[in-house]
């Protein structure tokens, strides 16, 4: 069994990352941001975001990157390398990061459902492509060739 390629993970990781801040920015900054002030003026905030916040969204983003591809790299002695593997792990760190993230505020009736749903399905979305991404990019190091006697 090798070891996990540390570079590679990060490496990949913030792949993914790039990714799911670009989807997020997407769907969330543009595409729902309206829906986003409303809820958050209805909790009594501003609605709007600062630097402070976006800083750690973007955090959060690579973070997630990062974890799902050492969840790949970790995984894959197991199930082997490639796109299923990738697939697996992304699953996992979207029950993770979206959908079990999501269950509090849910519960607690925070935000809209429809806002929210929204969230969790392009969440499943991002973290497949990302995932995939950034497994493309981990590669183990190479063991060394061992030499045979008397050569």
């Amino acid at each position: 069994m090798s070891k996990i390629n540390g570079g590679r993970v990060i490496g990949g990781g913030l792949l993914a990352g790039l990714v799911i801040n670009v989807v997020e920015f997407l769907v969330n900054g543009l595409w729902l941001a309206a829906d986003w002030e409303a809820a958050m003026q209805a909790l009594g905030k501003s609605g709007q975001y600062g630097a402070a916040q976006m800083i750690v969204f973007n955090l959060w983003g690579f973070g997630l990157g990062i974890f799902a591809v050492w969840l790949y790299a970790a995984i894959r002695t197991r199930y082997g390398p490639g796109s299923r593997t990738a697939y697996t792990a992304a699953v996992a760190t979207w029950v993770l990061g979206y959908l079990m993230a999501n269950i509090p505020p849910a519960v607690l009736g925070m935000f809209p459902v429809r806002l929210m749903l929204i969230g969790i399905a392009a969440g499943l979305i991002e973290v497949i492509l990302a995932t995939q991404l950034g497994a493309w990019f981990y590669k183990e190091e190479e063991a060394p060739v061992a030499k045979a006697a008397g050569t």
